[in-house]
């Protein structure tokens, strides 16, 4: 699975933002696609996931903030950010996973390249 990350940027506290991850390859109906995120100097974190079937399981401390979806159609798995704040800066991440549940940076086997998203105060 490839997976092609895109719209991060530069945004002020308090905006919103939606990323986009374009996915080719296998049959990704079947898998799970995620977001994780990576801050300077931190390990890379669990933001949110959406299975097959679209149930979504989230980071507790993004879920009021976060949604993800995700279009077969489109091979693309969205994650709409509100309420955006200066510690939500980081390299955002998609993956790929052949089962949802996990918030394991390991169990996701395929990687897209990342889109820098920085809130100012």
């Amino acid at each position: 699975v490839q997976l092609q990350a895109s719209g991060g940027g530069l945004v002020q506290a308090g905006d919103s933002l939606r990323l986009s991850c374009e996915a080719s390859g296998r049959t990704l109906s079947r898998y799970t696609l995620g977001w994780f995120r990576q801050a300077p100097g931190k390990e890379r974190q669990f933001v949110a996931s959406v299975s097959s079937w679209l149930s979504t399981l989230y980071e507790d401390s993004v879920k009021d903030r976060c949604t993800i979806s995700r279009d077969n159609t489109e091979n693309t798995v969205y994650l709409q950010m509100n309420s955006l704040k200066p510690e939500d800066t980081a390299v955002y991440y998609c993956a790929a996973a052949s089962y949802f549940g996990s918030k394991t940076v390991s169990d996701f086997d395929s990687w897209g390249q990342g889109t820098q998203v920085t809130v100012s105060s």
